[in-house]
């Protein structure tokens, strides 16, 4: 590519001095030095972690409860972990708050500080915090049920470093329903009245009281609105102001897993009114939501069973039985007659079925798959050269959906099809049919929806109760249930995201939830370089940028207007080759995040097989880029947070370099700030 000449850099004041060669920050064995750790995000010192739990502020701390799993670094009987901060930026970790019982484990939830007293439970005349939380019954769930997750409660009299759990739990029934979890309570001042959220499978249900012990089911919403492609998980209900006005809208956060923007864990969000009991959607935002209609294009169909054999298909084990199945109600979505279906001998069976060897010849291998969904054992597979470089599994549905794998970057090599299951618990088996090859993406009847991030890896998300000032301060679980419990390291596994600022602002799209590092992390600034303006052409080294970065906060502001250029954006890399994207496509109008040669990306084919992507905002003008990159991650802002994409990635080696790109002409960089962040541990 043609290069520019080093752009002219300025140091602040505080880096007149600093003109030593960059340092080589590699890591080693010290404390939250291990390669891939975060120093500037929360992670636990060792062993599993998944969904923030239990936010909550209170006489100056934030508590972050956590999904926690002291024994392994995959997941395991829950606990609640437990930290605390004065900044929302520096943690001290404490014991482990909340233990399983013969009541279950302890699954998500919330707490709250209940202010009146209305639990009974203050001493001293002092607010008790109150943890609500899900139990899950893994006896119950062996054994079949569908009732094993019921709500309960535990309280604290001493700033939460100890509890009690209520002796009257559960305080809310399981109601009849497999997935009914992950209570997120408020105070509703209004109705002087405790609201529960519940995700309940394909739904929300809306619980009252008076006093957290006695609830009463007020409402239900959501089985026709926003995205039912997989279970719906951790909500967060609460009223935020629209910028710039006197109007309170009612926001609802609610992930789902599977069936992301990405595929994998995601957040959608709602933009409405409450008024104590009923959530209803604004009419305007409604507007995002609805369907978009299933579109099958020309191809090759390389297999369809419709004679009623596997047509050269190798089986082994017992899952697939003899041959295809013929197509009933109980499993939609079939093309024609007959379809596979690994539930020969029911769940517990296991098997595997191979497709003849092909050449790839489109762009897309589209197919139709439902059943179970589990990551390391139910897949469909894609073998190239003896690797699995893409993989799906079901959505926990036994309607069968389009899904589709870009496999335009491997044209001309030969592959086969590998249908694998080795699951035998509950929804242990995947139903399959019409492997179509063309040069366009298959899409069933989707339903619309409007989402919090639009990166691969910010999942259960929540926001921080009882915070001065009516601030609403979120934070996620940086990882994706797709492939987090296979990244690799060692001895912890996962991180949260930097807590982010929401507000609710009017836009071009309607009411859009805005996101925003908080400032706090603005103490972690240490040597600061403040970018010219320049003209972008090819790639130009920030070779001044003095230290690495792989621990950075960079700020950028461009110019599009009147050029021709097709992509730009900034680029990391380390010595080894690797690097990793993050930018702007013209020509698609899209944002992106590339990290498909970012260093270990074959522990899971589900991780980076291809460039993620999500819409611009409308209209045109400068477009402003806020990036926070932490050894193995980035979490990109885009014009003040319309727009964020999260993602996480693991180079060989710390990421040493940064650089800025174009390509099919020049940008105008109008300018820009690089500052190197201390660690916080």
């Amino acid at each position: 590519m043609n290069k520019l000449p080093l752009l002219s850099l300025a140091l602040f004041a505080l880096l007149a001095a600093c003109t030593q060669a960059p340092e080589k920050e590699t890591a080693d064995s010290g404390y939250y030095k291990e390669p891939h750790r975060p120093q500037f995000h929360f992670s636990p010192e060792k062993m599993w972690m998944n969904d923030p739990n239990g936010l909550v502020f209170y006489e100056g701390e934030y508590h972050l409860f956590y999904q926690y799993y002291p024994d392994s670094t995959v997941w395991g009987p829950m606990h609640w972990g437990h930290a605390v901060s004065t900044d929302l930026v520096h943690w001290e970790h404490l014991p482990i708050a909340l233990y399983p019982d013969s009541l279950g484990y302890i699954f998500s939830g919330s707490a709250v500080v209940d202010w009146n007293n209305t639990s009974g439970f203050g001493k001293d005349g002092k607010p008790p915090l109150i943890a609500i939380f899900t139990y899950h019954d893994m006896d119950g769930d062996k054994a079949g049920r569908i009732d094993f997750q019921y709500q309960a409660i535990a309280y604290s009299n001493d700033k939460g470093r100890t509890w009690t759990k209520y002796e009257g739990n559960p305080v809310v029934p399981n109601p009849g329903l497999r997935d009914f979890r992950d209570p997120k309570v408020i105070w509703h001042e209004e109705s002087q009245s405790w609201i529960m959220a519940v995700a309940a499978w394909d739904h929300l249900e809306l619980y009252g009281s008076p006093d957290l012990k006695n609830w009463e089911k007020l409402s239900e919403f959501g089985k026709n609105w926003g995205t039912h492609a997989g279970v719906w998980e951790c909500p967060d209900l609460f009223p935020a102001k629209v910028a710039g006005s006197d109007e309170t809208k009612w926001v609802l956060i609610q992930n789902i897993n599977p069936g992301a923007y990405q595929g994998g864990s995601g957040t959608q969000y709602f933009v409405g009114h409450f008024d104590g009991k009923t959530f209803t959607v604004d009419p305007e935002f409604a507007k995002d939501l609805g369907v978009e209609p299933a579109y099958v294009p020309d191809g090759v169909v390389f297999a369809d069973f419709e004679d009623g054999s596997f047509g050269g298909w190798e089986a082994e084990g017992t899952a697939w039985g003899s041959g295809p199945v013929d197509a009933t109600p109980d499993v939609p979505g079939s093309l024609g007659g007959k379809l596979l279906r690994s539930a020969n001998g029911g769940d517990q069976a296991t098997g595997t079925l191979r497709s003849p060897e092909f050449t790839i010849s489109h762009d897309y291998i589209n197919f139709l798959v439902g059943g179970g969904n589990d990551k390391l054992r139910l897949l469909v597979k894609l073998v190239v050269d003896g690797k699995v470089l893409r993989a799906t599994s079901g959505t926990h549905q036994e309607t069968m959906l389009w899904n589709w794998w870009d496999v335009s970057q491997l044209k001309g090599k030969t592959a086969h099809i590998e249908l694998m299951d080795n699951s035998t618990g509950g929804w242990g088996h995947l139903n399959v049919d019409h492997f179509l090859f063309s040069d366009e993406k298959a899409r069933s009847e989707t339903e619309k929806a409007v989402w919090l991030d639009y990166g691969r890896d910010n999942y259960a998300g929540v926001t921080w109760s009882d915070v001065p000032d009516d601030r609403r301060v979120f934070i996620g679980w940086m990882s994706n249930w797709d492939y987090g419990q296979q990244v690799p390291t060692h001895p912890w596994r996962s991180a949260m995201t930097i807590p982010r600022d929401l507000s609710l602002r009017k836009t071009a799209e309607g009411l859009r939830l805005f996101q925003q590092p908080v400032p706090e992390l603005k103490k972690l600034r240490d040597r600061s370089v403040k970018i010219e303006p320049a003209e972008i052409e090819g790639e130009v080294p920030l070779s001044q940028v003095d230290f690495p970065a792989s621990q950075m906060e960079l700020l950028l502001e461009f110019d599009p207007a009147n050029s021709p250029v097709k992509e730009f954006g900034v680029k990391i890399s380390n010595g080894k080759g690797e690097y990793y994207l993050a930018g702007i496509d013209l020509e698609k109008q899209v944002l992106f995040s590339d990290r498909t040669h970012s260093g270990k990306t074959d522990f899971s084919p589900l991780f980076a097989s291809r460039r993620h992507t999500a819409p611009l905002p409308p209209g045109e003008g400068k477009i402003k880029m806020h990036l926070y990159l932490d050894r193995a991650s980035c979490e990109l802002f885009l014009n003040d947070g319309e727009k964020v994409m999260t993602e996480i990635f693991f180079p060989n080696e710390d990421y040493s370099a940064v650089s800025l790109f174009a390509e099919g002409g020049s940008v105008s960089l109008l300018s820009g700030e690089a500052h190197r962040l201390n660690s916080i541990w």
